[in-house]
């Protein structure tokens, strides 16, 4: 029986590649960086990916991630690199701006609430984080939120996993199970730390991953609790 659920947030419970779009668009407005295309949003997301991916792998810091990424992406478009840290800093706060749920998101979060622990657990900055659960309504839905920042570790990390399972004491760990959008982060770290895990596919052309479920809407979380009963 599951007593708990480690929701992702970004790209399971939230669009982050809209938040993300709209962030950028405003970032370049403000610093009066001239038009951004979508082809080059595009680019830069793609490159965004590729930096986190490689924090999940342990080969970067946070702070790596958020200028690495925003200097490479600068450079190809022959923007200066010096920007790269006050528009990381207004991107921090312009995420939040803009919310938008993955199709029955809320419901199915609303519909278990009181009947498991749902817990937010996320790589995303503190500052960024903060903004946007607290803008999008989440910040009182969770139970608990865990951010990697605050813990000092980042997903797929076991020490990540393992300050969590210390905070939900009483709770084994097979009955807990990890909803994330992410192979190497969330379904890797839920792997190494020996818990259940569900990978949300969207598109519905699940990766080759070795989760334990694979769903391509979130309100299937709902049905898929009830079959490990």
């Amino acid at each position: 029986m599951i007593k708990a659920i480690l929701w992702d947030v970004d790209g399971t419970i939230l669009d982050f590649k809209l938040a993300e779009k709209e962030a950028v668009k405003s970032c370049f407005k403000a610093l009066k960086l001239g038009e951004i295309s979508d082809s080059q949003i595009e680019s830069y997301s793609l490159i965004n990916k590729k930096y986190w991916e490689r924090l999940e792998r342990g080969e970067l810091t946070k702070q790596e991630v958020l200028l690495g990424r925003f200097k490479e992406f600068f450079s190809s478009i022959g923007i200066d690199e010096s920007f790269a840290e006050p528009f990381n800093d207004l991107y921090q706060v312009r995420l939040g701006d803009t919310i938008s749920f993955f199709p029955g998101a809320m419901e199915t979060l609303c519909a278990l609430k009181g009947k498991v622990v749902q817990c937010a657990v996320t790589n995303g900055t503190k500052k960024a984080q903060s903004i946007k659960l607290k803008n999008s309504g989440l910040e009182s839905v969770f139970d608990k939120i865990y951010i990697s920042e605050d813990i000092g570790f980042d997903k797929p990390d076991k020490r990540f996993f393992g300050y969590v399972f210390a905070d939900l004491s009483g709770i084994k760990k097979d009955e807990i199970i990890i909803v994330g959008d992410s192979p190497s982060g969330d379904i890797a770290g839920g792997i190494n730390a020996g818990i259940r895990t569900c990978l949300f596919c969207p598109n519905g052309n699940a990766p080759d991953v070795k989760a334990d479920y694979i769903v391509d809407r979130l309100e299937k979380i709902i049905e898929l609790l009830e079959a490990i009963e």
